[in-house]
Parts: structure tokens; sequence; C-alpha cells
């Protein structure tokens, strides 16, 4: 009888630390979801209630209160639908082509060492190219539909891409190379069963960075030719002084983006669990 409640006691005693630190786990966590929506919720309240306008000594008219904005897009919701797929298509093609393209840069980069540094650094100095130089020519190169606005997100996206990339796919250690080396690899199975696999995380990476940055190249490729899509509604409706829905534009177009970017985090979580950094998540 005494073994037993003396075997009872040591379990209980080895269960508090768990427990506690079950318990000190949740409470750990649970800003993490409260503190982005507690913090929305009061800028959302602020601006309702028109604290930014007396604190900028702004204008209904020069900044909508969310409200109005909300009431737009219910009165425009089939229109904003429809410019929301198209810009959206624009946006994922484009990121899409631009990330293939730049990890096929950063593969050959890698492939051929000698003269692969100095293709990353052109394809580098993309990024100084501005884009409203880069949205004309693109639009002259293409035309006004859908393709030139592909064409403008690729090339924002593919240095991104080919930059960090060709860094994740030469951050091996040696002692690796040697050892597949040493099991009679090719320079191909090195490829992909060692470098290949230590850049996914930095694919994923440059993934998230080309996301946010494809819903700008979207837009301001719209400003210029363009007959649809919410940057031609947003320039459109500035034009004519509709505050309201030239914000909906503006908040459809954050939304959709905060949107692709949590689906590439997700798809990195289910793809490689294994990086240290996700199971810190």
């Amino acid at each position: 009888m005494k073994e037993r409640l003396a075997s009872r006691s040591i379990d209980s005693i080895r269960s508090k630390p768990a427990l506690m630190n079950t318990k000190a786990g949740l409470k750990s966590k649970r800003p993490v979801f409260l503190l982005p929506l507690g913090f929305g919720l009061l800028f959302l309240a602020v601006w309702q209630l028109k604290g930014f306008h007396w604190l900028f000594h702004l204008e209904l008219y020069q900044l909508p209160i969310p409200s109005s904005i909300a009431t737009a897009i219910r009165d425009n919701s089939t229109l904003l639908w429809s410019y929301s797929l198209y810009t959206g298509s624009e946006m994922l093609g484009g990121c899409l082509i631009g990330s293939f393209l730049g990890l096929l840069a950063a593969a050959a980069a890698t492939w051929f060492p000698g003269t692969g540094k100095g293709g990353i650094t052109i394809l580098a100095s993309l990024n100084a190219v501005p884009i409203v130089a880069l949205a004309p020519v693109m639009n002259n190169w293409f035309g006004a539909g859908i393709a030139s606005k592909i064409a403008i997100v690729s090339v924002m996206t593919m240095a991104t891409m080919a930059v960090i990339a060709f860094k994740g796919l030469r951050s091996i250690d040696p002692t690796s190379i040697e050892l597949m080396h040493a099991f009679a690899a090719g320079k191909f199975q090195v490829f992909i069963k060692l470098r290949l696999r230590a850049a996914l995380p930095y694919l994923f990476t440059a993934l998230r960075i080309n996301m946010s940055t494809s819903m700008i190249g979207a837009i301001v490729g719209e400003f210029f030719i363009s007959s649809r899509g919410l940057g031609f509604l947003l320039s459109d409706q500035i034009k004519l002084g509709n505050m309201p829905l030239a914000w909906a534009c503006i908040a459809i177009a954050a939304v959709l983006g905060i949107l692709l970017y949590y689906l590439v985090q997700l798809s990195e979580r289910l793809i490689i669990p294994w990086h240290a950094a996700q199971r810190k998540l």
C-alpha cells in the first residue's frame, strides 16, 4: 500500500511540470492570436470615430470611414469580385512565372559557378528598375491585355527568387558534398538530393516576398493601360472623386495579398515540416 502511494506521489510530481509547461505554452500562444486581432479592431474603431481625421486634419472625402468603404463594397460587389479575379490572375500568374524563371537562373548559376555569379548580379540589377518605367515598356511589348501585367510581375519577382535561391543552393556544408562524392553521387544527384532540399526554406522565403511584390506590380501596371482590374478601377474612381470605392479597391487588394501570403506560409508548413523554423511556429 505504501509503495502504491509513493508511486502515485512520484507520478503526480512528474506530471506537474508537464501540466505547467502545457499551461505556459497555451498562455504564450494566446497573445499571438489576440494581439493582432485586438490591434486591428482598435485601429478600425479609431478610424471609424474619425480619430485619424482629427489627428491629420483630413476630411471625409480625403479619407472615408470604414463603414462607407464597406457600403461601397456591398453596392459594387459584382464588379469588385470580377476585377479582383482579374488582378489576382495577373498577380498569381506573374509571381509563379517569375519565381520559376528565377529558380532556373539560380540553378544554372549554381551548375556553372564560374559565370553564375555574374549572371545573378545582372538579374539583381532588375530590382533597381523603377516599376513606373517598366510598366509602359511592357505595355508596349505585350499590349494592353493581361499579358503585359503578368510580364511586369514576372520581371519584378524573378530577380528576388534568383538571388535568394542562389544563396540557398550554395548554403551547403562542404563536408556534405564530399560525403556525397564519396558515395559516387553525380552532380545531378548532389543538386536534387542535397542542394535543392537545403534551399527549400529559401525558396519559400522568396515566394512570400514575391507575393507582396506581385500585388504592387499588378496594381501599378493597371494604372497605365488597362480596361479592367483593381488598379484600373482605383485610378478611375480617384479621378471621379469617388473615394469610398477607391478605398474599397485598396482594402480588397490588401486582403488578397495577405491571403496569398498565408497560402504560401501554409504550403511551407505542409511541404517542409522538418525545417527548424517551422517547428517554432
